[in-house]
């Protein structure tokens, strides 16, 4: 079957007469648990929930996509396994926490999400992990694996887009020790199977396009392993960082549409993109790995199926970011991404990326390309020229 068609039939309860088409999200604390509570699939819901698991069994069929005889082991069918959190950064905390002791050394990229970076430094390096940071450009976190217990990757990269060889730099990392954990928050793992790739961890927020509402936060880690499961699924239980019932339920209803939202928002960020690049007279640059123009766009056709929704690109300055955002009307100005609303904002202006002042981070939504372009056609018509350089 096709993507699209599995997504869809993985949020459908079991075929039997009088049960509903979808599950409801069940609302407990304890379970009944009489005699050898090991006996029990459900014991209290720090540790596991019904809603939590139709949700896992659907992100975990889609990480583990359709996939050649080579990526079987013994003959089996290749599976992945998937466990939700209370947001992405749960996530992210859930595999340095399983994975990274004092004196292990991590690989992160110099560009990737801030807060994951922050968190990096502000906990595991105070604690004595050992943190080395190099571009993802170049698959240049290549050369840093000797000795690292973690090679953490983000392709492609928020907000710079860059890419990477996500399939080299596995195997290179496997080769060193290294476990590999990618952020595969920008392309969700219908727009990128990261596992397939080699990964050890696919991460990913959820409150992002997976879900794409603008109206929930949740997060996920992918594995393969069973071993390595275990170890996310008993951090998650010690630390308490769950998804509530309800969270669970919309997300499953919503990753019915992720198939259509990502599709939709792929193909209008490139036309937004393609726009972008022709308006030398206001716009400085443009990154978007689905144009041909960008420096990862053969890689990142190779290892994506979808290009995703986020197109940076940058104005001359602050002021014309700030006018430009001001002027259009179809443009919201958040700090989220990948939602059914086109969003924007100047990335500057939290200063945890090192981006121009005129830097803007957009995500193109499901709104009428048509409508978009014309928007954005007279946001950058109020702007002054660019001076010719």
């Amino acid at each position: 079957m096709h993507d699209s068609t599995k997504i869809i039939r993985s949020t459908l309860t079991r075929a039997a007469a009088g049960e509903p088409l979808h599950p409801s999200p069940v609302f407990a604390a304890p379970f009944h648990t009489p005699g050898d509570p090991n006996d029990s699939p459900y014991t209290y819901t720090r540790m596991n929930n019904p809603t939590w698991t139709v949700l896992e069994r659907a992100i975990g069929q889609m990480e583990s996509g359709q996939f050649a005889a080579a990526h079987a082991e013994a003959g089996k069918p290749y599976r992945a396994s998937a466990l939700v959190f209370a947001s992405g950064m749960a996530a992210c905390a859930a595999v340095f926490g399983a994975v990274l002791r004092p004196g292990d050394a991590v690989v992160l990229p110099s560009h990737c999400y801030f807060a994951a970076r922050a968190l990096m430094q502000e906990c595991f390096v105070k604690m004595g992990v050992v943190v080395r940071f190099a571009p993802t450009a170049g698959d240049a976190q290549g050369g840093h694996l000797e000795g690292a217990r973690l090679l953490w990757i983000e392709s492609p990269s928020n907000p710079l887009m860059e890419v990477c060889d996500i399939a080299s730099l596995c195997e290179r990392a496997h080769r060193a020790g290294a476990l590999v954990a990618v952020d595969n928050t920008t392309s969700t793992p219908l727009g990128q199977r990261t596992l397939a790739l080699g990964a050890d961890f696919a991460v990913a927020s959820d409150t992002k396009s997976m879900t794409g509402h603008s109206d929930i936060v949740l997060g996920h880690v992918a594995v393969r392993d069973l071993e390595l499961r275990q170890q996310i699924e008993q951090w998650r239980t010690l630390t308490g960082g769950i998804l509530g019932p309800m969270e669970a339920w919309l997300a499953l209803r919503s990753i019915a549409t992720l198939p259509l939202r990502l599709e939709r928002s792929s193909a209008s960020a490139l036309r937004i993109a393609e726009y972008l690049a022709t308006r030398t007279d206001r716009v400085l640059s443009v990154l978007y790995p689905g144009l041909p123009t960008h420096p990862g766009h053969a890689l990142a056709a190779r290892q994506m199926q979808h290009f995703g929704a986020i197109v940076s690109f940058t104005l001359a300055d602050r002021a014309s970011a700030e006018v430009f955002l001001a002027k259009a009307k179809l443009i919201t100005e958040a700090t989220s991404f990948g939602g059914t609303c086109t969003c924007a904002e100047r990335r500057a202006r939290w200063s945890g990326d090192d981006v121009p002042e005129g830097f803007i981070r957009l995500s193109a939504g499901l709104e009428h390309i048509d409508d978009l372009l014309e928007d954005i056609a007279q946001a950058l018509d109020a702007l002054p020229p660019t001076p010719v350089r």
